[in-house]
């Protein structure tokens, strides 16, 4: 057992770093003085030999922890097996509490700290839940009362399965446009109208009590039973992802396609609401091209629109405006948001209601709320197939938005939250809300932001936001009735200021990151213009790619020496840098890869001037093998004027077989040419790849395995110049 020392010319010139050694050793990690024994009050190693571990010429030697032997993959699934089998009420307690959080701090709650901002923010949260649920009904082209039974249903269950204290979970807009698609579109397979709005006030609950009492299922049941179809399917692919801990793929969605994604649905929504904004009736436009045929539709219906739906819209939207600027103007001295929306959906119902706006203006309400639950029914096999991979795309995009509202709000309020059990919590949302007749769900920024600023510390907020919800469904809905559809559209095209607003940040994002901008507008485009799955899609694949060109093409550099000191630096980058004579320090700022190793030998070979490649070949000789002697090795490194490459390795992530290949062919080149390669400053994955690919160790005649890796590139400068006697 020894410890190798540094090389020789390291030693005469007192470098200051050590290379390493490669020898696997007993004892652990210290480094000792070279002064020919250990220092006093030392302790003695057993079984170590302190003499063998002493440089001859000066410096320090690193003594590496020996590396415990990897267990095979049957030892490790033993262990794993036993680890899980052991059963107790202690570990079952445990996975109680992880699975369901409440029953961790809920016994810890403290009332006299958190009570009463818990109650003010669930009555707020309730308040401008009750009209937003009507509301994005329209979106999902589902009943009102559906709205409120996944607000209701979401918010109880995430209050028992979620780890964030200040999210909000229910309806959001995105998500609702996507399953007011797939809606649409199956509601015209099956021979229904989409664009039906309903013939009147009695409508609504004709179609639903048809439904609860078993008889032939009409358009509002059919667009449920998709919907729950959709809903139950997505929340098993949410679910899936959470058991099997794939928590870390929602990290692929970058958030310049998260904005762009949200930016290019808003604008779908937007041109779905302007029908009930101007109160004309379109022909259905489905898939690709359907925001540039709505309002092409638009342009010729203009005429037909119903005067007293444009007015209301216009007086509806100039309120809501004014109050939201108001309020964010002024939220510093407001204890709670003003509630815009109640407000003109209670002053427009009773407008509505006395003025008799339906019967005599034709405008179109909303119809007959029922009060009560329906009996839980199962969704159906046949729709849950037919849905499956539109069921993708919306489980990933409302697991993402509530794990990054999560994590967020988790830093900014200093507690940590569980990105798999957040899985779990929002597909056990989905998957057990769609028996009760619900739709997708997941946590939304604006109602999370309302939460926070009124004082929630837990989510008991949730259950007091359940409770006016429940009011609603058991008394109030019927108030509704006479509430117009214009008034819940501008309801829905307000709510989408902040993310038309993020179109004036591109300018920004572009000078910042160019490809973070691509994907930006690319996301949004696609939304927009083909359709949310494929905005989706194109987005995540344009990441990615974005992604895989920041690797295979990074910055490369000479470096120099800064000063007299032991730092060296671009030399492009900065001036009065001193380079070194006959050494070329050269980084490559990122990982070596099948992808880029070809651009790692072109960076090299242009920035030191020598095509080590090609001058190897001539030096060989026709016909000679790869491992022929070269006939000419000190003839080629003088014309190119440096004897020795260190490579900055600091950046270098990892190495795969294709990077190591690479490397070993450089330096047997460079052997050719007499030209010395030193690596600095590997981090222990690379230099695990060197020995496991037998990097090290198979230079003959070149330099000891401990002379190609160094600690430091003033290190490996050091030993370069030594090996031509340079002091």
């Amino acid at each position: 057992m020894t410890a190798l020392p540094a090389s020789t010319a390291a030693h005469s010139t007192a470098a200051r770093c050590p290379a390493w050694s490669q020898e696997p050793l007993q004892s652990p990690l210290i480094l000792l003085q070279s002064l020919g024994q250990v220092p006093a009050g030392w302790p003695e190693t057993p079984g170590m030999d302190t003499s063998e571990h002493t440089p001859q010429g000066g410096g320090l030697v690193l003594v590496r922890r020996p590396v415990p032997a990897p267990r095979g993959l049957r030892e490790e699934l033993k262990g794993r097996l036993q680890g899980g089998c052991v059963c107790s009420w202690a570990r079952a307690w445990a996975l109680v509490q992880a699975l369901v959080p409440v029953t961790h701090w809920l016994p810890r709650y403290r009332p006299r700290e958190a009570l009463a901002g818990d109650i003010m923010s669930g009555l707020v949260i309730g308040i401008v839940l009750v009209p937003q649920a009507i509301a994005y009904s329209l979106l999902a082209g589902l009943q009102p009362v559906y709205s409120l039974y996944t607000s209701f249903f979401a918010n109880l269950l995430y209050f028992l399965l979620g780890t964030s204290r200040h999210v909000s979970v229910g309806i959001f807009s995105l998500l609702c446009l996507m399953v007011g698609q797939v809606v649409d579109r199956e509601l015209q397979l099956a021979g229904f109208d989409p664009a039906q709005d309903g013939p009147g006030p009695g409508a609504n609950s004709s179609s639903l009590n048809a439904s609860a009492a078993g008889q032939d299922c009409g358009r509002d049941c059919y667009a449920i039973r998709v919907a729950t179809a959709l809903t139950l399917m997505a929340g098993i692919y949410q679910v899936l992802l959470g058991v099997l801990r794939l928590g870390f793929v929602s990290a692929y969605l970058s958030q310049p396609l998260l904005d762009g994604f949200a930016a290019g649905a808003s604008l779908t929504i937007l041109t779905s609401q302007l029908r009930h904004l101007l109160g004309v009736r379109l022909p259905p436009h489905r898939g690709p091209g359907m925001v540039v045929g709505t309002w092409l539709s638009l342009l010729h219906s203009a005429g037909q629109a119903n005067l007293c739906d444009v007015l209301t819209s216009a007086v509806c939207l100039v309120l809501l405006l004014a109050t939201k600027e108001l309020s964010d103007r002024c939220r510093h001295r407001l204890r709670v948001p003003l509630p815009a929306e109640l407000a003109v959906i209670v002053v427009a119902t009773v407008v509505s209601h006395f003025g008799r706006l339906h019967e005599r203006f034709g405008s179109s309400v909303a119809g007959d709320i029922p009060t009560g639950f329906l009996a839980p029914r199962a969704p159906e096999p046949a729709l849950m197939q037919r849905v499956a991979l539109d069921a993708v795309a919306l489980a990933l995009v409302g697991s993402t938005f509530s794990m990054s509202l999560a994590e967020m709000f988790a830093r900014s309020h200093g507690y940590s939250v569980r990105a798999n059990q957040e899985l779990l919590a929002i597909g056990c949302c989905n998957v057990a809300s769609a028996f009760f007749h619900c739709f997708a769900t997941s946590a939304a920024l604006a109602k999370s932001l309302v939460k926070v600023a009124t004082g929630c510390h837990t989510q008991l907020s949730s259950v007091v936001s359940a409770a006016v919800v429940l009011l609603v469904l058991l008394a109030l809905a019927p108030l509704f009735r006479d509430l117009q559809r214009c008034v819940l559209a501008c309801i829905i095209v307000v709510s989408l200021r902040g993310a038309l607003r993020k179109v004036a940040e591109v300018p920004r994002l572009w000078r910042l990151s160019r490809a973070d901008a691509l994907v930006w507008v690319a996301t949004a485009a696609t939304s927009a213009l083909l359709s949310a799955e494929v905005g989706l899609l194109v987005g995540a694949l344009l990441s990615l790619l974005a992604l895989a060109a920041r690797t295979q093409r990074p910055h490369a550099a000479l470096l120099a020496r800064v000063g007299d000191s032991a730092c060296f630096e671009d030399a492009a980058e900065f001036e009065g840098l001193v380079p070194e004579p006959g050494v070329r320090v050269f980084r490559f700022g990122g990982p070596l890869h099948y992808a880029n190793r070809d651009f790692f030998l072109r960076s090299l070979y242009s920035l030191t001037g020598l095509d080590a490649g090609r001058a190897a070949a001539r030096t060989r000789g026709p016909g000679a093998g790869q491992g022929a002697p070269p006939t000419a090795p000190a003839l080629l490194p003088a014309a190119a004027g440096f004897h020795a490459v260190v490579v900055d390795c600091t950046p270098l992530l990892f190495l795969d077989a294709a990077g190591l290949a690479t490397l070993r062919e450089l330096r047997r080149d460079y052997e050719a040419l007499g030209v010395a390669l030193l690596l600095a400053a590997c981090n222990p994955s690379v230099r695990g790849a060197l020995g496991r690919g037998g990097f090290l160790g198979q230079a003959p005649g070149g330099p000891a395995d401990d002379g190609q890796l160094f600690h430091s590139v003033h290190a490996a400068v050091v030993a370069a110049r030594a090996l031509r006697g340079t002091p």
